[in-house]
């Protein structure tokens, strides 16, 4: 099978040649920066890192380092801003489109930036309607996107992974409103919560709609994201969660379900088990990063929700990547592939992007392992 039709037949449930892998196919499946200097230097790869997100330090792989390590998907982000210039900020911050204020810090092994102030923590109802949003139909964000998106189509035999920027709606609304004050929004003053995610939606859907209807022929596979699992549990009551916050980004999957045929993939952290009927209703059709020490027996969550919604993702970034051993690392994927791959609707990667604590010698003996053990029919 191509890459393409080998993540496509996983994605529908069928079992394809073998596993499809994801190494830097999107936001959620890359590396950071600092991980992807040191596996460039143990590759012998050269040459300027380039960024999916300067932000967030997630990097967009090199095509050699693609090939080796195995990966099936290739990445379709949409573009910088023509019409906006960041306001000027304190040495160390950035201040975004969002208007959220961002700091450098670093974590001893990895710079990263931290949300140290959200503009609407104080606001009213009414200070959305005047608040200065960004502009969704801003040209440069899709400047040459069709043009890139038919040459990855049409010269690639694999697999896209689409990110048009705009899909965020509870992750997006603490950033801009605090996460105290939001959750606490819950409980006292849903009515401000229903205007805010009112206001997301139509900027999610503007933007997307715009990325879509240059893109929506060519891509396979559209990523949306919201965390919303903590490492016991949903943030929220499952009642909160169907009352404020599932309505939106339903009515958001449902407009972008009518302009692409691509499988809706939904990234959340966490244990969101109890939240898989709910996204599987309102229309996902993947579910990423699975974060087995969170969500625990993989086994038991395949025979739960292996027949109505495919897995992407679950090696362990927790525990085994960054501090296991290489044969620890092959279990690993030996486990995952046994426990999710049969039947289909499951395509290897890790637990969000690999950072910078996992050694080289782990990300390429996952990448190993996965083809060693990926191949159709899978054995105990």
């Amino acid at each position: 099978m191509t890459p393409r039709e080998r993540v496509l037949a996983a994605l529908n449930h069928r079992e394809p040649d073998r596993v499809p892998v994801d190494f830097g196919g999107g936001y959620s499946t890359s590396i950071i920066a600092e991980g992807y200097q040191r596996l460039k230097a143990r590759l012998g790869v050269g040459g300027e890192t380039r960024m999916l997100s300067g932000l967030f330090r997630i990097c967009r792989l090199d095509e050699g380092v693609f090939q080796r390590l195995g990966s099936d998907v290739r990445p379709l982000v949409g573009k910088g801003r023509l019409n906006w210039t960041p306001p000027p900020s304190e040495p160390g911050t950035l201040i975004d489109e969002w208007g959220i204020t961002w700091k450098e810090a670093d974590y001893g092994n990895g710079t990263y930036w931290d949300v140290i102030r959200s503009p609407l923590a104080g606001a009213t109802i009414d200070d959305l309607e005047t608040y200065p949003w960004p502009d969704p139909l801003d040209p440069g964000m899709t400047a040459g996107l069709a043009e890139e998106a038919r040459d990855l189509h049409d010269g690639t035999d694999c697999a896209i992974m689409a990110d048009s920027g705009f899909q965020s709606h509870w992750e997006l609304a603490y950033m801009l409103r605090g996460y105290e004050q939001l959750l606490m929004d819950l409980v006292e003053d849903p009515d401000f919560v229903h205007a805010l995610m009112a206001k997301l939606l139509e900027i999610n859907k503007a933007a997307t709609g715009r990325f879509l209807d240059l893109v929506g022929p060519w891509i396979d596979v559209l990523r949306t994201s919201d965390d919303l699992g903590t490492q016991r549990g949903p943030i929220m009551s499952l009642d909160t969660y169907r009352r404020l916050i599932k309505p939106y980004f339903a009515e958001y999957v449902s407009f972008c379900k009518s302009k692409t045929d691509a499988k809706i993939f939904y990234h959340s952290c966490g244990n969101v088990a109890d939240l898989i009927d709910d996204l599987v209703e309102v229309g996902v059709d993947v579910l990423n990063p699975v974060q087995v020490a969170a969500l625990g027996d993989t086994a038991t969550l395949k025979a739960r929700f292996g027949d109505r919604i495919a897995f992407w993702g679950g090696i362990d970034t927790q525990h085994v990547l960054p501090h296991g051993s290489v044969p620890d690392v092959e279990e690993e994927v030996r486990r995952r592939i046994r426990d999710l791959a049969p039947g289909g609707g499951y395509v290897i990667a890790s637990v969000h992007n690999i950072q910078p604590d996992v050694p080289p010698e782990n990300i390429l003996a996952m990448a190993d392992a996965a083809r060693a053990y990926g191949r159709y029919p899978i054995s105990a």
